[in-house]
Parts: structure tokens; sequence; C-alpha cells
């Protein structure tokens, strides 16, 4: 099938999966006489593959490993559940990180409850104390 079909069947774009075919997470695909890209249905099942992986967020690197580890179904597993472990991690660390945030703009928007003017925003307010803060100890 050619590049765009590919593009419907698995709902990504062409520059997507041009981007996946450069970074070797799928094969590159054979080539029409005229010069077109032909993918096969493996490179349907294993950009789907991909797609799910992407959906858990999981990195371009995180991926690859994966796809090698099952490309050698023999082999354990091991990798795979290390590299899902990890990703656990990286989720839980950016989990503090957002609740972190979250706690900054509510703070941020408990100091202007009202409809103030811009110029008593207490939000505002907070955001020029921060950058003065970092510019006068620069």
């Amino acid at each position: 099938m050619k590049i765009g079909q590919l593009a419907d069947k698995t709902g990504l774009s062409i520059q997507t999966i041009r981007f996946y075919e450069r970074k070797a997470l799928i094969a590159a695909p054979e080539r029409t006489q005229s010069n077109y890209r032909s993918y096969s249905d493996e490179a349907l099942k294993q950009l789907l593959f991909i797609k799910q992986c992407r959906a858990l967020d999981m990195t371009i690197e995180e991926i690859s490993l994966v796809l090698e580890t099952r490309a050698n179904p023999d082999n354990s597993c091991e990798s795979v559940n290390a590299t899902i472990d990890n990703h656990i991690e990286d989720i839980e660390s950016r989990i503090i990180e957002l609740n972190a945030l979250q706690k900054t703009l509510l703070s941020f928007r408990s100091a202007c409850e009202d409809d103030k003017k811009v110029k008593d925003c207490g939000v505002l307010q907070q955001l020029d104390n921060i950058v003065t803060s970092r510019t006068s100890t620069n």
C-alpha cells in the first residue's frame, strides 16, 4: 500500500510515518517502479504497535528497545519490564512536578479573587515579583 493509504489506516500523518522510518522503527519500504513507497501489512501492524506505545507516552528510545525485544520472541522479556519500570518512575516524577505546578498556579490564582484592574492583578504582581527577584540576583 502507498503511504497515504497507510496514513489513513493508522491515523498517523505521512510525516510521522516517515519520521518513524528515519528512526528505523519500521523497515524501509519496497519501492515501486515509479519510485513510490510500498508498505506491507507488517508495516501497518508495526505502526499500530508504535502508535499504542506513543499513546502510553513512551519515548522513541523506549519504543525502540521494546521493538528490539519483540523481534526476538524466544529471548527474555526482562528488558521490556525494565523499560516499563523506568517509564513508570519517569511518570511518577512528572506527576510530582505537575502537582507542584498546580499548587503554584492555585496560589497565584488565589492572589486575585476579584475582577480587579490589570494594575491591581495579584497574579501579574506575583509573576513580576519572581522576574524581579531573578533579575536582581544575576
